[in-house]
């Protein structure tokens, strides 16, 4: 069965969040073995630039890769993909691992060595989005791409 997981920067999202996550995932039991791994966020409050607090955030993010999957970084510099485009990526990517990985970053986004390390960069909209939000987003979009390919009437 085909283990997809969401990796992102953020702990202790709001309430509302957490139950639209919530519905997706148990929405998607048959279909997949979901999971939602929460990265710590660096510390804000510290001085430290943006890009040592993403790179904080990128050493455990690169920890929790793993080399047998295939690795989807969520990133305003990715490819705009469809829906459908979306299926197809996963059906495609199916046939090669059992194993999907999308990332999330925090409020700073991905650090370079994230980006360098992924199979595949995707944005979701040229809007920018608060990155809680991002992971609604996602677990709804995965869960309409698997229906798609399952020939479920949800994703019209």
């Amino acid at each position: 069965m085909l283990k997809v997981e969401v990796i992102s920067v953020g702990t202790r999202p709001p309430a509302w969040v957490q139950a639209g996550v919530d519905h997706y995932v148990a929405r998607m039991g048959r279909k997949c073995r979901f999971a939602v791994r929460e990265i710590k966020t660096s510390d804000r409050n510290t001085k430290m630039s943006t890009t040592a607090h993403k790179n904080a955030e990128a050493q455990l993010i690169l920890k929790a890769l793993r080399p047998s999957a295939r690795v989807v970084a969520l990133d305003a510099g990715g490819g705009n993909w469809s829906t459908g485009q979306l299926a197809a990526n996963i059906a495609r990517w199916s046939q090669q691992t059992s194993h999907l990985q999308f990332i999330t970053g925090g409020p700073d986004g991905l650090a370079e060595s994230v980006l360098g390390r992924a199979d595949e960069l995707w944005s979701l909209s040229a809007l920018t989005f608060p990155h809680f939000l991002v992971r609604v987003l996602l677990c709804e979009q995965i869960y309409r791409a698997l229906m798609l390919n399952a020939n479920h009437p949800y994703p019209r």
